[in-house]
């Protein structure tokens, strides 16, 4: 049989999974595709490829960082343009004055600053050309991500896979511990990292070029040039895994008007995991799908010599991941061992050791092999999210000959074989030894490479998953348009903050959830310094600085009014207030309108509406019923030009009421949050009235200025 021989057709029509409109978006065809295993060989293929570009380049990402430095395994350009993304794509502009180049980002929450490039648009754009047009994609449900990694290029060649050309994904497939390339912009290192893209080209490349304007016509960033092919820019000396083989494409897209949803990512899981005969090949960042984990396990039972490897992240980073996936990958092993299959099942992660030094590999990818048969390389992770929350596209082969049933083959021992420290020869050698691949998986280990066990320990307490994981880790989009949508008059919203400032101190109280607020936690870092002279001066600080990330500036004003008293505490949150708002005042104002509008978004607009064009007034009217957190305000009135008097002056008259009341009954705040009693809930209830006659007493005062202005 010739290795290039063309499987049963028969055979191959009734067990495809590949099926349009149900598993996959289309199939294409491809003259060429590889697997690019790690992002220093992405980027170095990228690069390459780029250095071709005639016409158009689309790069749609969930992040992207302008310092990426965009080099391959040897962590150096040698083709004389700069090394770093935004240096290096200005250059590509300058060298083709056809080129035209479109960055489309996903519109990340706040929450996502700290990880992200500050004001990544004015690190792209440059003022005298617009050929370079960076976006924002609003063009999404509330809750949802735009989490596609996809280059295009000429819309002749792209990339789809799980690597975004931002910071700390740099690595080569040697993962040593130690290598000076692997650092942040900052020159901060950080720990060995796992991707892996797909590159395809033909007809596979053109439609993902009909994805990618698709994205960018929906979140109406510009014009977008239409569809031409041109040139060849694959580089020549990149060899392909594959010669004219058919990508099957699946997306997850949440719907939009005009357009159903879309999940075939989800259905490609299921029809994948059903088609398997003896291995699963799993490489992926979160695993917290239950019905995955089901229908691994229903095919676990049903075929007795299947087998699974799971390769995963030891642990999981943030508190956010760590309360929703390592409690969802928890579930995902405990519904497997329910069944009864857990033996047949490895979850392991990669670990590298020099001497007495060990580092764990942080796995990015989104990888399934199934068999020899079926390929699969994506942004989509085996999360509630990817399956109908997020926007994903997965590329997908399934062998239709024995030649490409070997290359797929070979993909998985080469992956396997690099975690182990080995090459896809020994990989293949251990296997016709012993046709296991969980044994081989734990077995094969030189040169200080191995993959270990994953120990999850026990998961968090019920009522913390119940509370974090439908918001974090969502099957479907939160679904919260219509409630933002709704307009309510001035007094019943300030009557509904005050309700529901209330109800959250008595829930948080009443039910076990007052274990996880950090009310208590910054009262007794306070109480700590109560009585210091320098209590002002510290009360002042912590006010500017976690006004720049966000914080509940209410939160600090209670805490600081019962820590302190209400005297000093009045006048302690006062100047930590207004200091905090001059702050992000003054580098709104620096920024400049431009950047902040494409940071913000819709809320930019929003809040611009309520305070430009009416000075003091507004001001103290948007600070008594807020359209959006106290930081944001501060920044949209610094880059829209608000005189910084009028800024001023109408946020201390906005937050009177709020300060006057918060500060004189703090301390019956906090009484009632640690131990409550008839006498504290009734001195509660009484700051609660009084800073409501205040506010609708100052805001009947401001409205009636604001008409004799």
């Amino acid at each position: 049989m010739q290795a290039s021989q063309t499987m049963d057709s028969s055979e191959a029509l009734d067990n495809a999974v590949l099926v349009e409109g149900k598993t996959v978006f289309h199939r294409k065809h491809a003259r060429r595709a590889a697997v690019l295993n790690d992002a220093a060989v992405y980027f170095d293929a990228l690069r390459r490829c780029l250095l071709q570009a005639q016409a158009s380049v689309f790069i749609v990402g969930w992040d992207v960082h302008s310092r990426t430095k965009l080099v391959g395994p040897s962590g150096r350009a040698t083709d004389g343009l700069p090394e770093e993304l935004g240096p290096f794509l200005d250059a590509l502009l300058l060298r083709r004055p056809e080129l035209r180049i479109h960055l489309l980002i996903w519109n990340s929450p706040i929450l996502y600053a700290g990880e992200r490039e500050w004001f990544s648009a004015s690190k792209f754009a440059r003022a005298d050309d617009d050929r370079l047009t960076f976006c924002f994609d609003n063009c999404l449900p509330i809750g949802s991500s735009q989490h596609q990694k996809i280059v295009v290029v000429d819309d002749s060649v792209a990339f789809s896979g799980g690597c975004d050309l931002t910071m700390r994904r740099w690595d080569t497939n040697a993962h040593a511990i130690d290598h000076p390339g692997r650092v942040d912009p900052n020159g901060v290192r950080y720990a060995a990292f796992h991707d892996v893209q797909m590159m395809v080209d033909g007809d596979a490349a053109l439609c993902l070029a009909e994805i990618v304007r698709d994205r960018w016509l929906c979140a109406q960033c510009a014009t977008a040039p239409a569809i031409r092919p041109t040139g060849d820019p694959w580089p020549d000396d990149l060899a392909a895994d594959f010669d004219d083989v058919m990508i099957g494409i699946a997306r997850t897209e949440p719907s939009r008007p005009g357009r159903p949803a879309a999940y075939e990512v989800a259905q490609l899981f299921l029809a994948s995991i059903k088609a398997a005969e003896r291995t699963i090949y799993i490489e992926n960042q979160f695993l917290s799908d239950d019905l995955i984990a089901r229908k691994l396990a229903e095919e676990l039972q049903n075929k007795p010599q299947l087998e699974v490897l799971l390769i995963a992240p030891k642990t999981h980073a943030s508190w956010i991941e760590a309360r929703t996936m390592r409690n969802g990958r928890l579930e995902f092993m405990r519904l497997l061992q329910d069944a009864g299959v857990s033996d047949r099942v490895r979850l392991l992660y990669p670990e590298i050791a020099d001497g007495d030094r060990t580092e764990a590999v942080m796995v990015h990818s989104k990888v399934m092999i199934v068999d020899d048969r079926i390929l699969r390389v994506g942004s989509a992770n085996i999360n509630h999210r990817s399956m109908g929350a997020d926007t994903e596209c997965d590329l997908v082969i399934e062998a239709q000959s024995v030649g490409e049933q070997e290359r797929i083959t070979a993909i998985r021992n080469d992956l396997l074989g690099h975690f182990c420290g080995v090459s896809k020869e020994a990989v293949a050698e251990q296997l016709v030894r012993d046709p296991s691949l969980l044994r081989a998986a734990t077995l094969l280990a030189e040169r200080g490479h191995s993959l270990k066990p994953v120990e999850d320990g026990v998961p968090d307490r019920q009522e913390v998953i119940d509370f974090v994981r439908p918001v974090a880790d969502p099957r479907r989009p939160l679904g919260l348009e219509r409630i933002a949508a709704v307009t309510f008059p001035t007094w019943f919203k300030l009557v509904g903050v005050v309700a529901v400032l209330f109800g959250l101190a008595a829930i948080w109280r009443l039910t076990p959830l007052y274990r996880f607020t950090e009310f208590e936690v910054l009262l007794d870092a306070l109480n700590g310094i109560e009585g210091s002279p320098l209590a002002p001066v510290v009360i002042v600080a912590a006010f500017v600085v976690l006004g720049l990330v966000m914080f509940p500036v209410t939160v600090l004003i209670a805490v600081t009014a019962a820590a302190l008293g209400p005297w000093l505490g009045f006048g302690s949150a006062a100047a930590g207030a207004m200091a905090s708002a001059a702050v992000v005042y003054a580098i709104g104002r620096f920024v400049g309108i431009g950047p902040v509008k494409r940071m913000l978004g819709p809320r930019m607009a929003r809040i611009q509406r309520k305070i430009v064009g009416h000075g003091v007034v507004s001001v103290a009217m948007i600070r008594m019923v807020p359209v959006a957190p106290f930081s944001l305000i501060n920044l949209a009135a610094g880059a829209s030009g608000i005189r910084f008097r009028d800024f001023m002056l109408g946020t201390v008259l906005g937050m009177a009421p709020g300060l006057i009341a918060m500060s004189a009954f703090g301390a019956q705040l906090a009484d009632i949050l640690r131990a409550p009693s008839w006498s504290s809930a009734a001195l509660l209830l009484l700051a609660i009235a009084v800073w409501l006659a205040i506010s609708l007493s100052a805001q009947f005062v401001v409205t009636w200025l604001g008409r004799r202005t």
